[in-house]
């Protein structure tokens, strides 16, 4: 019987990062941008995220079905890549 390694500090921190986000998309498609100021805000400023993190994260959570992104417009009239829920990630 095969036993279960528990989950290493890197794992843990991809998780949080990947249910923040999601948390910060409930509200709405962001740009990505935006998205490091929402998830320092949604952890009480608990958790840093550098755009080094955020982006790996981001095309994570689109290779799993969870985010799909489209260029728009931001807020300062730039060109910018948004993100939002899909309807297999409302659904959970």
């Amino acid at each position: 019987m095969a036993m279960k390694r528990p989950p290493d500090a890197g794992e843990i921190l991809q998780g949080t990062l990947d249910m923040l986000i999601l948390r910060t998309l409930v509200m709405g498609p962001r740009p990505r941008t935006y998205d490091t100021h929402a998830i320092e805000r949604t952890s009480e400023n608990s958790l840093e995220v550098e755009q080094g993190s955020l982006y790996p994260a981001l095309h994570r959570l689109e290779d799993r079905g969870w985010v799909v992104s489209e260029w728009g417009v931001s807020d300062n009239n730039r060109k910018a890549k948004f993100y939002r829920l899909t309807q297999r990630a409302e659904r959970n």
